[in-house]
Order: C-alpha cells, then structure tokens, then sequence
C-alpha cells in the first residue's frame, strides 16, 4: 500500500522517471485530447476525481470520466488544453492544479481521440464550480478504493454501437468506471505499485 501522507511526492518522483509512451501512429481521423487525472485530499485521505457526464454531451453520454476534452487550434500544448477543459467542466484553474507527471497516451475507439492524460494535486477544493451542460456531477473515489480494487484486474463487457468492448473496470458506490477513463486509471496505478 503506498503511503497516503506521501502520495502526491511519489507520484511526482515516479511520473517524472520514465517517459510516457505516446502515440504517434494513430489513423489520421484521431484527433488529440487531453485529460486531467485529479488527486484531492480531503478528510486526511487522498482521492481522485472523476465527473459523471451529462446526456447532452457531443461525445461519451452519461459516462464517467476525467476533465478534459478535445485540443482546440487556439491551444498551445496538451497541457494547455487540460488545464482549459478543467476550467470549463469543473471550474478550476491552473492556480489550483498543480501537475505532477504524465502517464501513458490511450485511445478512444468510440469517439476516435488520442487522449494524453496528466496527473494534478487540487490544492483548492473549494473552488469547483460545474458545467451543468457538459458535468451532471463529481464522484471522488478513495486511492485505497481504487488500490484494493487494482488486486483483481476487474474487466466487464460493455456493448456501444453494436460492439462489445473489454475493459478494465472499476466500481465503487454503485458507479462503474470503464473504457479508456479506466485503462487510463489502470495504467497509472499499474506504474505506481511496478515502478
């Protein structure tokens, strides 16, 4: 179990001794995103951030995710972009995130995205403010959650389109985290507890 008191220090220290892996042979078609995978304290326990989205979304209704969205051409790095689309869906601005390192680059099969996630510390959980249009709400998981439910490798089927998807998953209080929201969060746990 890593050290809770520790957390956003070894995250750091790990995120920034490896390179990501990117992706630079997507079809054409992809276009680039980036999210943002928030870390919060709260009540002496550390979580991360996930929003439920609403069903009037262009892309991935009423499904769980990170903050982040598409790079627009007025975005001068990935970067920019997740700290923009964070502003934008939950109301925090870059003073209140505080990136620590990259994980891996994933794709969405569904909607066709190169999504380059990165890690933030909220410092300021007093400032979210949501996009009633694109968040119908935050749900903030436990690390020790998401850890404990690491152990298993849980993956579920999940039918879009016509298509049925393995993919890893996570659940906790009844919502079930999947797709490459949870490939992304898989992968970032995998490189903290293998590092």
């Amino acid at each position: 179990m890593l050290d809770q008191k520790r957390l956003p220090e070894l995250i750091r220290e790990t995120l920034n001794s490896r390179t990501p892996k990117r992706i630079h042979d997507a079809p054409s078609h992809y276009r680039h995103a980036g999210v943002l995978i928030p870390i919060l304290a709260e009540n002496g326990m550390h979580k991360v951030l996930f929003t439920k989205r609403t069903d009037i979304v262009e892309h991935h209704k009423g499904q769980i995710s990170f903050p982040g969205g598409a790079a627009d051409a007025e975005d001068n790095s990935i970067k920019e972009t997740v700290i923009r689309e964070t502003y934008e869906e939950i109301g925090l601005t870059e003073e209140d995130v505080e990136i620590l390192g990259r994980v891996d680059d994933t794709v969405t099969l569904e909607s066709s995205f190169v999504v380059h996630p990165f890690v933030g510390l909220i410092h300021n959980t007093n400032n979210f403010v949501i996009s009633r249009k694109e968040v119908k709400r935050i749900i903030k998981v436990p690390w020790n959650s998401l850890i404990s439910g690491n152990t298993d490798k849980r993956t579920c089927s999940v039918e879009r389109g016509g298509i049925v998807y393995q993919t890893p998953a996570f659940e906790y209080d009844g919502d079930v985290i999947w797709g490459a929201t949870a490939k992304m969060m898989q992968n970032f746990l995998d490189i903290l507890v293998h590092k």
